[in-house]
């Protein structure tokens, strides 16, 4: 058996930087829930922040989706 390091490293690169991605878009959207939760408090509004929010969601969502087309494309 002959392992290709090159393209098992190739493969962990890119899913450390996505995963690493993933989880910072993910951390926005809950950062941007929490300043309308701070906002409604405080008597204000957050709308660009709420939105934001939800854009992080989706990309997340649209990420994780492409993801298991590629696994059943493949498999």
């Amino acid at each position: 058996m002959k392992i290709d390091w090159a393209a098992l490293g190739s493969v962990f690169g890119v899913s450390l930087v996505v995963t690493v991605a993933l989880v910072g878009l993910f951390t926005l959207g809950v950062a941007g829930l929490s300043r309308r939760e701070r906002a409604a408090a405080e008597g204000g509004s957050a709308t660009l922040a709420v939105t934001a929010a939800y854009v992080c969601f989706a990309a997340c969502a649209a990420a994780v989706l492409y993801g298991i087309q590629l696994i059943m494309a493949k498999g």
